[in-house]
């Protein structure tokens, strides 16, 4: 009886394997340990195709990337090689198109965010992006300040800047909590009661907002 063959383990296996793993579990519990494990391999194994955590985990983000550019590419067809007509429409596109992607993927902002070495299909990325700025005609000390405000809108994601207050779980506590909250902050109370009536934030609303809001400004500074 034969034994089953072992499927040869390369970069792209084990990268995809990482992705997956982070996919189901989180960022900080995709360890090589445990990656190896789900491989079926000893972490040593591992180290032939990816130096340590962090170059696996820049390796985890270029694939993201790279299946941002295949959705990008699926979506203009036959036309994505060619100049966009349009290069508010184009940037829109190509960031919202980031974020369909970066949300299915909950682990990938934080990866993002925490890179401190910028790879080829990242560059890549970026490089297309200000192509298309200045195809459509934006002087470069203009597409160096939209790139500076697009910031991680880029990749389809925002870092909000200030955290919401843990009330207390005691009904009576609670309701204090507010009252005080409420006489000292009273803009941000009535800020927060207009959305909860409004049915509270929507979240794919909310950026694509900020992002028109962006282009605009770039259009007009054009």
């Amino acid at each position: 009886m034969s034994t089953p063959t072992r499927q040869r383990l390369d970069r792209d296996r084990v990268l995809d394997a990482a992705v997956a793993l982070a996919d189901a579990t989180t960022l900080e519990a995709t360890s090589m340990r445990r990656l190896a494990e789900t491989l079926g391999v000893t972490p040593m194994a591992l180290y032939k195709h990816v130096a340590d955590r962090e170059e696996l985990i820049d390796g985890m983000v270029d694939v993201v990337v790279a299946e941002i550019e295949a959705r990008i590419a699926d979506d203009a067809g036959s036309a994505a090689s060619a100049p966009p007509a349009d290069w508010r429409a184009a940037v829109r596109g190509r960031i919202l198109t980031a974020r369909a992607v970066i949300l299915q993927h909950a682990w990938a902002q934080e990866a993002i965010v925490t890179r401190t070495r910028s790879s080829v299909a990242v560059l890549s990325y970026m490089d297309a992006l200000i192509g298309i700025l200045r195809a459509g005609g934006l002087p470069i000390d203009l597409v160096h300040n939209a790139m500076h405000a697009l910031s991680t809108r880029m990749w389809g994601f925002t870092r909000e800047v200030f955290p919401t207050p843990q009330l207390p779980a005691d009904p009576a506590e609670r309701a204090a909590t507010l009252a005080e909250f409420a006489r000292v902050y009273p803009n941000i109370v009535h800020m927060a009661d207009a959305v909860s009536h409004a049915g509270g934030c929507d979240d794919e609303a909310e950026f694509a907002f900020a992002l028109d809001l962006l282009l605009d400004g770039f259009a007009r500074h054009r």
